[in-house]
Order: C-alpha cells, then sequence, then structure tokens
C-alpha cells in the first residue's frame, strides 16, 4: 500500500512538474548581450499561446505574462504589498472584467533576461486575483524591439529603431 501512495504522489509530482513547464516555458532565460550593447531574451509560446516568463520586480522574483494590450505594468495589490510599492496616485482602469480601481505606482527596476528596465510606470491593481502573474504591458514593451516569428518573440533592449 505505501508503495502505490509512493507512487501516485512521485507521479503527481511530475505531473505537476509538466503542467508548470507548458504554462511557463521561459522560467531560465538566457542573459544575451550582443554587439554595441544590445541585450536580448528568446521567450517561447506556451502551450495556450501567450508568453509567459519568470522575471524581476525590484530584485524580487516574479511571473511575468507578456500583454500587448495593456498599457502599463499591472500588479496585483497582493504582490505590490510584498514588494512595498508606493501607491501614487488613484485612478480606474478599463480591463477585460469592466472598469476597477486601481494605483499608479513606479517601479525601480523590472528585468526580463537580460533585458533591465529603471523607473517604470506601473499600476496596483487590487482586483487582480493572488497569484496572478504581472501583465508585462506597454509601458515596459514599449521600450524594446519585438520581433515574433515561429512560436519565438525577441525582445531586443538597445537595439536601433530605424
Amino acid at each position: 500500500m505505501l508503495a502505490w501512495i509512493g507512487g501516485l504522489v512521485f507521479l503527481t509530482y511530475l505531473f505537476q512538474q509538466f503542467i508548470d513547464d507548458r504554462y511557463n516555458p521561459n522560467t531560465e532565460l538566457a542573459m544575451v548581450a550582443g554587439p554595441d550593447c544590445v541585450r536580448e531574451v528568446v521567450l517561447l509560446r506556451n502551450a495556450q499561446g501567450n508568453y509567459v516568463a519568470s522575471g524581476w520586480i525590484n530584485a524580487e522574483p516574479v511571473t511575468f505574462l507578456l500583454d500587448t494590450g495593456a498599457t502599463d505594468v499591472a500588479i496585483p495589490q497582493s504582490l505590490a504589498d510584498r514588494l512595498g510599492l508606493p501607491r501614487l496616485r488613484r485612478g480606474m482602469s478599463r480591463t477585460a472584467n469592466g472598469t476597477v480601481p486601481v494605483w499608479g505606482t513606479r517601479l525601480d527596476t523590472a528585468q526580463l533576461g537580460a533585458v533591465v528596465l529603471r523607473d517604470v510606470r506601473a499600476t496596483i491593481v487590487p482586483s487582480m486575483e493572488r497569484g496572478s502573474p504581472v501583465l508585462l504591458g506597454m509601458s515596459f514593451l514599449k521600450q524594446l524591439e519585438m520581433v515574433q516569428r515561429e512560436g519565438h518573440l525577441t525582445l531586443r533592449q538597445g537595439a536601433s529603431r530605424g
């Protein structure tokens, strides 16, 4: 009986690892710096067609979900509280779930692989569920060159924008 229980626990662990890898195939990003100080990161699309990646806000680990439809980096209140982010201005924001109250804030740093940006505009969203990924919106992404090809998204920092 103990062998069966042990086997089930082990299979559950393996299955959970498989699910986690399918949700976030970008848990370990290579630090790539090219010529002329160009930094880049290449992301794989997950099974749902999204780009999810591990990164950092103010040197704390987070999970990002890239969202070109989000104006700012959107952070759940529980994470903002843990990071000690200041609430600078109160406002309202239109989301897929309707209009919700939010707080504006600034991130000292936001990092995705080799790409590091400073003083990034962000929004604290109290209605986001605890444990939700941080939506990496255009306040971060517009500062990068983005190229999507065959299930890969390459983000470049410092590239000429011709």
